[in-house]
């Protein structure tokens, strides 16, 4: 596939990255999916032709017609089984009410520590929401030096699209028997087409905002470059990164750098001076593994799975156990989950190298 090198939606002549957030007024924000009809809000606000026919290639391959079919389905066919019991039985779905205590962990105007320590504490005991609090606790770490300003004016169109997908799929996060699962939904495909693999949250974006003290941000297997897009809105520095194997339907930014990582790397003093952000990076061909090896600077990101069902990054290690093994001269100093897809469980990580003793 040659490079996409331009910021794009194929299927829409009108698209660009600026007009599209201009478009994502207050309303949208509010109701990103009118009357549950997915199909007719990604036509609407990527400006597509009515009768579009595009295959989506993710984890299925689907169009907009045959996602709007299984979303219509609701939970028929095991569609929403997300939660099972000890014997494999599929448990009820969460409250609508619980689901909005999830997604409002990710709410850039209120405070997320204790938007977080909500949802934990006011969980019934034994309830589904007190086993997804108690996973997502245990899990959770970020300095008290780092302060994250409330924001009214946040503009993120993959959030409000993942917040209806939470309630629409009754998906409440995740908790320790999400490992387990094997399905998706229909709908994920279109979100990785037009957003990224996993949805920037305005607190990780602060953190990183904090913790690259002003360099520039190696945005390593930048895909469709939603996650730069956003960087760069918050005011960072990116260099966005990837050898363009993948195909988006959306591109976000017009500049990728269409190279080999570890060739860059090379080019780059190893990445000495900049931050370096990997977000889902992919599994094969110890990718992950080759890259943070090369890497020579002091601040590693990753977004992607922090669970061992080996999605992301890792096959049969989680990302914690690889840099406690193999890169114990980093100490991690911040884990927080991300909005998370209805069956995965996500978060940012972020590892600085330790001070030399020498």
């Amino acid at each position: 596939m040659p490079p996409a090198l331009k910021a794009v939606t194929t299927g829409s002549a009108a698209f660009t990255p600026d007009s599209f957030f201009s478009a994502w007024t207050d309303e949208r924000q509010k109701d990103p999916v009118p009357n549950n009809d997915l199909r007719s809000a990604i036509i609407r606000a990527f400006e597509l032709k009515p009768d579009d026919a595009y295959v989506y290639h993710a984890i299925a391959s689907v169009t907009l017609q045959q996602v709007q079919t299984a979303v219509a389905q609701g939970g028929d066919r095991g569609l929403h089984a997300w939660y099972r019991d000890e014997k494999g039985e599929i448990l009820e779905a969460p409250p609508q009410s619980d689901i909005d205590a999830y997604t409002s962990m990710f709410n850039p105007a209120i405070a997320s520590s204790k938007s977080f320590s909500n949802f934990v504490s006011n969980a019934k005991k034994q309830s589904l929401r007190s086993t997804i609090g108690s996973h997502l606790a245990s899990l959770r770490q970020i300095p008290s030096t780092i302060s994250i300003p409330r924001s009214k004016i946040y503009v993120n169109p993959y959030l409000d699209f993942w917040r209806w997908s939470c309630h629409n799929l009754e998906w409440c996060g995740p908790n320790e028997s999400t490992a387990d699962l094997k399905n998706s939904h229909h709908v994920l495909p279109i979100f990785m087409h037009h957003f990224g693999c996993v949805c920037p949250s305005y607190e990780s974006i602060e953190v990183m905002k904090a913790l690259s003290r002003k360099r520039r941000i190696i945005d390593m297997g930048s895909g469709n470059g939603y996650w730069s897009y956003m960087l760069r809105r918050a005011g960072l520095d990116i260099a966005a990164v990837d050898n363009m194997q993948s195909l988006w339907r959306t591109m976000w930014i017009d500049d990728t750098i269409v190279e080999d990582g570890m060739k860059y790397l090379t080019r780059n003093n190893s990445g000495k001076d900049d931050v370096l952000l990997l977000v889902y990076p992919i599994v094969s061909l110890d990718f992950t593994k080759q890259i943070l090896a090369k890497y020579a600077g002091d601040t590693i990101c990753i977004a992607g799975t922090q669970n061992a069902n080996g999605y992301t990054a890792f096959k049969d290690i989680t990302v914690n156990e690889y840099f406690e093994k193999e890169m114990n001269n980093f100490e991690k100093m911040v884990q927080i989950p991300l909005p998370s897809f209805a069956g995965k469980d996500e978060a940012i990580y972020v590892f600085e190298r330790k001070a030399s003793t020498s």
